[in-house]
């Protein structure tokens, strides 16, 4: 990772000011305010893999906070979400009135779209990941059902989760662009599955929903390559009757067939922009898609993306080129 900051060289008196420009860049609009008195120090790292922006904040004795006026800032970040994963210490959190102690190894959401305050009382090193909200919320749903829910470090998906996570962040300048973005969207479904397994642990039966949802979609992302997976077929994976799928999906915004057509169109659009995947014909690539035949492939890629599956694929390969 890049050191984007230092207080290691700047006057005492400039410390506090530039930290916070750097924070409300890499985060979001926010109110900070030391703890305590004596010379502020701290560091700020940071790097992108694909999708994903990772910053390392370093700090001691710190509140900082967003509003409701700062949420509707145009300068926030409403289109995505941060995870926070503390790597030394502990930071005490409040959003959506879940009030926690995250301590090494744990992390939450922070929802850019509600108010939320964090303080870190004595020295932590945290590391904020920032993802695209439609990639979480398409596969868990909304992010006010877990947004400051404790993931705790115990928990078996989330561990493997924060091993990957901190390596790839550890080797981010060694990936190419096609590799990374891979790896990217491998660290987003290990972050949904470890969301999701914090939030089989809660018992209100609004979750429950949620939660069918969730086993729904994880379902459809394992075997949508199966042109004979459709509605029907993921209700009875499920466990619950088409109908209340339906109206689960409908709840969340979304439709079921709608859903797994997506995921199709985003698997080939991703293989159609991989250089490893160039020697696959288009017909292999909309049979491996989820697609019976390359013209029905053909008709919904130039639907959804403006472009034939081929022109998509030349002009991909072009820019990396």
């Amino acid at each position: 990772m890049q050191t984007l900051f230092s207080t290691d060289g700047v006057p005492q008196r400039d410390r506090f000011r530039l930290w916070r420009d750097i924070c409300e860049d890499r985060l979001v609009p926010m109110a900070q305010q030391r703890l305590e008195g004596g010379a502020f120090q701290a560091v700020i790292e940071g790097c992108q893999v694909g999708s994903l922006g990772f910053t390392k904040f370093s700090l001691q004795n710190l509140h900082a906070a967003t509003t409701s006026q700062m949420v509707r800032h145009p300068d926030n970040k409403t289109d995505r979400l941060f995870m926070s994963l503390v790597l030394t210490g502990s930071v005490k959190a409040l959003q959506n009135d879940k009030s926690a102690v995250s301590t090494t190894g744990d992390f939450s959401i922070r929802d850019t779209n509600a108010p939320w305050t964090i303080e870190h009382s004595g020295y932590s090193e945290v590391l904020a990941i920032e993802i695209p909200r439609d990639k979480i919320e398409s596969i868990i749903g909304p992010a006010r059902h877990f947004a400051g829910l404790i993931v705790g470090r115990h928990l078996p998906v989330a561990a493997l989760a924060r091993s990957f996570l901190c390596d790839l962040a550890r080797t981010a300048d060694q990936l190419e662009p096609h590799s990374a973005e891979r790896m990217a969207a491998v660290g987003v479904d290990l972050i949904a599955a470890s969301i999701a397994e914090r939030m089989a642990m809660e018992s209100p039966k609004s979750l429950r929903g949620s939660l069918i949802v969730q086993r729904a979609k994880s379902y459809i992302s394992a075997n949508f390559s199966d042109p004979r997976i459709g509605p029907a077929e993921v209700a009875s994976a499920a466990g619950v009757s088409l109908r209340q799928l339906q109206m689960l999906f409908r709840e969340n915004g979304d439709n079921i067939a709608a859903w797994i057509w997506q995921r199709r169109l985003e698997m080939a659009s991703r293989r159609l922009s991989d250089p490893g995947c160039s020697h696959l014909s288009l017909g292999e690539l909309a049979f491996e898609s989820g697609f019976l035949d390359q013209a029905h492939f053909s008709r919904r890629f130039r639907a959804h993306f403006g472009l034939s599956p081929r022109d998509y694929r030349h002009a991909a390969l072009t820019r990396q080129a």
